[in-house]
């Protein structure tokens, strides 16, 4: 009878559990929220990822309810439906409300305004100063804008808010419906802004690749449909490329193109413009510092580039600067620094020589190149560790052209460049360490470098020197040359070798540049 009784218990439980519906931990239903579309219109998909379908879609401005996230997309219930839309095309529901009425206007030319609050997101256009764009909502230093019929994130510190309505201001809600139809038909171009994009016969990643094309090119948009743009190829062709892989812009292809030509700047004053792509060919024409050319094409290292007079001719690219390095550095984030940091600043390391310029060699058959890299790789990690941003001028056994490492200073806008050097003579009794400066804003530094040098190694202080070197002669940065010690000396070589030294060299180097950023705070 008892067997029978919990058999009958056991029943009874069992059907009341399965009048309740069952709870799946992936379906939660507690309040996360709500989002609004802010892409023109965003595809649900029946999983977390472009590979999953498309099981419906959601226009801008609609509303829907935060079920779960996972990594940037987001399940979400609306219309008594669910499924997964990507988090970077909404923002949360009510976040408009709190900037309406502003304008974001743009103080620096070539603004990048990106998919996300990210400076690795992609660039959907750009802003020149002056220009206007609606805030929709700000967050953690970066502002969430409608600009020409593109909605992005720009960096908080290029702009001014303003209040106002924007020239791109959003109609009121009875237009709306009409606006946003009109608004998708006033985008006209789209400028590729990775090195190598598919061009597929349908919005679909599964569907056929129709062409390849490549960064900068620009097309005429014909439609678009959720993140997916249609563009025109050539005269009765068509295809389908993804949105977040370019910059649309609602001037014409052909007045994008003219105006996002890329162009060089030249460094130096009486800089070689050859006819071929080498350092033997010819001289076509010189050019000075500060002059933009054109380029009209590349090959390897050398670039193409227009004259003034209709002609072309080639220009080495250590030599010159790219405006989109420049643009780039001006557009990164600062943390503000504080003594014994180094966060916001930019230092060059370039380890001399390498590859088949061994430089010199010591008496024990030591060879500088692999010293002056050893050096250099324990003075980046110190330097990094600050917060510094460092760049090498070479990271291996390679050579590298001197004006090319100078060319390199030049578009990182380098706060300071510092050359690292092993010394050699025909006295073998001669000894020591040396700092070398060649213009007088390059002084302070040297003398930093030497003292903090001076205060870690055992070695003669040969003191700071005038030194004409090009990697400081040509150099528009605070730059330094050092000579560590001389494997010309028996008895010094077997000390430089050691990785005790290097240690202590690198330190006293750090110091020194620690030190030099450190004055600057309290001038």
């Amino acid at each position: 009878m008892k067997r029978k009784g919990l058999t009958a218990f056991i029943l009874f439980v069992l059907f009341i559990a399965g009048s309740f519906p069952l709870l799946d931990k992936d379906h939660v239903s507690a309040d996360n929220g709500t989002v609004e579309i802010s892409g023109s219109m965003v595809n649900v998909r029946s999983g977390p990822g472009l590979s999953y379908s498309v099981t419906g879609d959601l226009e801008q401005g609609q509303t829907a309810s935060v079920i779960s996230k996972q990594g940037d997309w987001l399940e979400v219930r609306f219309d008594g439906q669910e499924g997964w839309i990507a988090s970077w095309l909404t923002t949360p529901s009510g976040e408009e409300q709190t900037a309406s009425g502003q304008t974001a206007v743009s103080s620096v030319n070539g603004l990048n305004v990106r998919a996300q609050a990210d400076l690795s997101a992609a660039v959907l256009t750009k802003m020149n100063a002056g220009e206007k764009a609606k805030v929709i909502s700000t967050t953690d230093g970066w502002i969430e804008i409608d600009f020409r019929n593109t909605r992005g994130f720009v960096s908080k510190q290029y702009i001014s808010l303003a209040e106002g309505a924007s020239e791109t201001e959003q109609p009121t809600d009875e237009t709306e419906p009409v606006q946003k139809k009109d608004a998708i038909s006033k985008v006209s171009s789209f400028e590729i802004a990775v090195s190598a994009l598919n061009v597929r016969s349908k919005p679909d990643l599964s569907s056929e690749i129709q062409l390849m094309v490549n960064k900068g090119q620009v097309f005429p948009v014909v439609s678009t449909q959720g993140n997916w743009v249609e563009i025109e190829l050539a005269e009765d062709k068509k295809g389908w490329a993804y949105a977040f892989h370019g910059q649309l812009s609602d001037q014409t292809a052909e007045t994008v193109e003219n105006d996002t030509k890329e162009s060089v700047t030249i460094l130096t004053d009486g800089t070689n413009l050859r006819t071929a792509a080498s350092t033997a060919s010819e001289v076509a024409s010189r050019a000075d510092a500060g002059e933009k050319l054109a380029v009209t094409g590349k090959q390897g290292e050398w670039y193409q580039v227009s004259l003034p007079d209709g002609q072309t001719a080639f220009v080495a690219e250590w030599v010159v600067s790219s405006e989109e390095a420049i643009v780039e550095k001006e557009q990164t984030d600062l943390p503000a620094r504080k003594k014994g940091t180094l966060n916001g600043v930019t230092i060059v390391l370039d380890p001399g020589h390498g590859g088949n310029d061994g430089g010199t060699v010591g008496v024990r058959k030591t060879e500088e190149k692999e010293l002056t890299l050893k050096t250099a790789e324990i003075l980046s990690h110190h330097l990094n560790a600050a917060g510094a941003k460092v760049v090498m001028t070479r990271q291996s056994d390679t050579y590298v052209d001197l004006r090319k490492r100078v060319a390199g200073s030049h578009q990182a806008g380098a706060d300071a460049f510092i050359s690292i050097h092993y010394d050699a003579t025909e006295d073998s009794n001669v000894s020591g360490f040396t700092s070398y400066y060649q213009h007088d804003y390059q002084k302070k530094l040297a003398e930093s470098l030497n003292t903090g040098l001076g205060d870690k190694l055992t070695l003669h202080d040969r003191g700071v020197q005038h030194g004409n070197y090009l990697v400081l002669r040509e150099n528009k940065q605070p730059a330094v040359l050092v000579e560590l010690g001389f494997l010309s000396n028996f008895n010094e070589e077997r000390v430089l070798t050691s990785n005790q030294f290097r240690e202590q060299a690198a330190l006293g180097l750090y110091t020194g540049i620690i030190n030099y950023f450190d004055a600057q705070l309290s001038e």
